[in-house]
């Protein structure tokens, strides 16, 4: 059909306007009812609306017979199409998923091609291998019978079977099998070694130790110089169990046993470790040689004496007693036994006991003056009847030779006569172990406790002098001259016992009249002790101190036992060397103190009785 001209379409656009849509104009079926309505009279054209209603009318009427009639058909024409559609929706989505795992299936038919490849193959493996089993169980069982050889002590053979490994490996490294077997075999090799450098940290003699050095140095695991320290650390740390093991509730049976123990067991392994490893220059490196190997063990033998030196120091920081000279001496036979080895430690031992001596020392002086003051606060002049130092009679030296006669006009004073024995108390004690080198440090010590002495004395005074009767003021006086006249030079005789001028003068190298001139040197100042009590003792002058008092004392024998007395000027000598080994250090020493058999009271406590009214 021929389409609207554009005359018919200005005309239809003037009378019509916007009365149809754009997209009729397309329709070929408008475009000729345009052209028959242009064709029509005004009367058929009047006519025209009435006849097109009527038309519409009777279609609608067929359409709604024709629906009625058909509806069935039309039901199932839509559940068809539905059914359809849905089917066909199916159909693609099976469709899409198939092509989805096709790429997956193609890949999984050209891996299962490959496996069959591969699973022949391994095919033709396996029955080469079933033709060659009894050698290659041979080989696969080596682990196993490594680690029985190694569990079971045969070191031997599990070196053999090690060896073996080695070569095999060289030969097959590329072998997966053979790599598994290696490291099986390395980690029975290293268990076997776990277990030789266990045997070395228990109680091995020279024979064990010799073969497991053996098959340390056949392992090639350890240089020489690591062989070396090896064998120290697994000694040393057998040495530590045992010395672990000692109980630490006594210091001083901690400390003996710890000596005899390092004693014993560190010369057994001096002698181990020199019949093992041979050091024919034990002081200069063989020429090339990156590691000084004698070195080492002189390492350890330092690191060794050492560790010991500090176990002495905290048990004697602890406290021994009186043991102290028995210490010294196990300690000197220590050293001494040392020295074979060349590593003698005598020297280092002097100064520690030394300050331990002095530490007892003082600590015992300082509880000697707490004693005093409290003795001197419950203090009272009271004068007694019978004076009890002048009811015992003196014993003259002639009559009892090698004593040191204690004043007895202090028993007529009992604080006096307390601080007096507890002084020699501490002089006992020192002279088990009384080292020269301390001759100034106690004598400082003593002067600074009769210092304190002077000044409680003069405390007294001054809080009792008001009240004071004559009777009082006398015996205060015969008081303060006891301890000027009779106490302290007789402390200052014993300090010459202990430290005799002469061996002070010859380590000195000075004539032995000098030393009196030397302060504090064996010998009290006794202007400065008594100076602050001038105003109130007699008039008189204070007898010299001469420059040798003691060579009677140094030929004195110990005394038996006496009434009222426990004297005892025994002397004893250890002689040592110092730290620097050019000094001899003696200790030496004689004092005795004022027994209490014949006070009342505990200690040398003398209670007079109360004066008569």
């Amino acid at each position: 059909m021929a389409s609207v001209d554009v005359e018919d379409e200005s005309i239809l656009a003037s009378i019509f306007k916007d009365s149809f849509p754009e997209n009729w104009r397309e329709n070929p079926d408008f475009a000729a009812y345009l052209s028959e309505l242009s064709s029509y009279g005004v009367e058929k054209l009047n006519r025209e609306p009435e006849r097109l209603s009527e038309e519409r009318a009777q279609i609608l009427q067929q359409t709604r017979e024709l629906a009625f009639s058909n509806y069935k058909i039309f039901i199932r024409t839509a559940e068809c199409t539905k059914e359809i559609y849905r089917d066909f929706g199916l159909v693609e989505s099976s469709v899409s998923r198939l092509l989805d795992k096709l790429p997956g299936f193609g890949e999984k038919c050209r891996g299962f091609v490959k496996e069959a490849e591969e699973i022949g193959a391994s095919r033709r493996m396996n029955s080469l291998t079933l033709n060659r089993h009894t050698e290659i169980l041979e080989i696969v069982e080596i682990p196993q019978l490594m680690d029985t050889c190694v569990r079971n002590g045969y070191y031997e053979e599990a070196l053999e079977l090690a060896a073996y490994v080695k070569r095999l490996e060289k030969k097959h490294s590329s072998l997966p099998v053979i790599q598994g077997i290696v490291n099986e075999v390395r980690q029975s090799a290293q268990l076997m070694l776990n277990q030789l450098l266990q045997q070395l940290r228990s109680n091995a003699q020279l024979p064990v130790c010799l073969r497991v050095i053996g098959y340390l140095r056949r392992m090639d695991v350890f240089t020489e110089a690591e062989l070396r320290i090896k064998f120290l650390q697994a000694r040393g740390t057998w040495l530590r169990s045992i010395l672990g093991s000692i109980p630490t509730d006594d210091p001083y049976f901690h400390i003996t046993k710890t000596i005899e123990a390092s004693r014993v067991h560190l010369f057994d392994i001096f002698t181990q470790y020199r019949a093992i490893f041979s050091d024919e220059d034990p002081l200069l490196p063989s020429s090339g040689q990156m590691v000084n190997e004698s070195a080492i063990f002189h390492g350890w033998v330092v690191q060794k004496v050492s560790e010991f030196l500090q176990t002495l120091e905290t048990d004697l920081q602890r406290g021994v007693g009186g043991r102290l000279d028995s210490l010294l001496g196990q300690c000197m036979y220590f050293g001494l036994s040392f020295s074979r080895v060349g590593a003698d430690f005598r020297g280092q031992l002097a100064p520690m006991f030394q300050r331990v001596a002095l530490e007892t020392f003082h600590k015992a002086i300082q509880e000697t003056l707490s004693k005093f003051q409290e003795d001197m606060n419950m203090y009272t002049l009271i004068s007694a009847p019978a004076v009890l130092g002048s009811t015992i009679p003196q014993v003259s030296p002639s009559s009892q030779p090698g004593t040191l006669q204690p004043p007895m006009a202090l028993l007529d004073f009992p604080p006096l006569a307390c601080f007096l024995n507890n002084v020699l108390v501490a002089f006992n004690d020192l002279r088990l172990c009384c080292p020269v080198a301390l001759a100034q440090d106690v004598t400082m010590c003593l002067e600074d406790a009769l210092v304190k002495v002077t000044k409680v004395i003069l405390v007294f005074h001054r809080a009792e002098e008001t009240a004071f009767s004559s009777r009082e003021r006398e015996l205060f006086l015969q008081f303060c001259s006891a301890f000027a006249e009779d106490m302290v030079p007789f402390l200052n005789r014993c300090l010459q016992v202990l430290f005799p001028p002469a061996q002070v003068a010859q380590i000195l190298g000075i004539p032995p009249t000098q030393v009196h001139k030397y302060i504090s040197l064996g010998c009290i100042n006794m202007n400065m002790v008594l100076e602050p009590l001038e105003f109130i003792l007699p008039k008189k002058e204070l007898p010299p101190v001469g420059p040798d008092t003691s060579s009677d004392l140094e030929t004195m024998m110990p005394p038996g036992p006496q009434k009222g007395l426990s004297a005892a000027a025994e002397s004893s000598s250890v002689p040592v060397e110092d730290q620097k080994g050019d000094v001899p250090v003696q200790y030496t020493g004689s004092t005795s103190t004022i027994s209490s058999e014949e006070t009342p009271t505990e200690n040398t406590q003398v209670t007079p009785e109360p004066e008569l009214t």
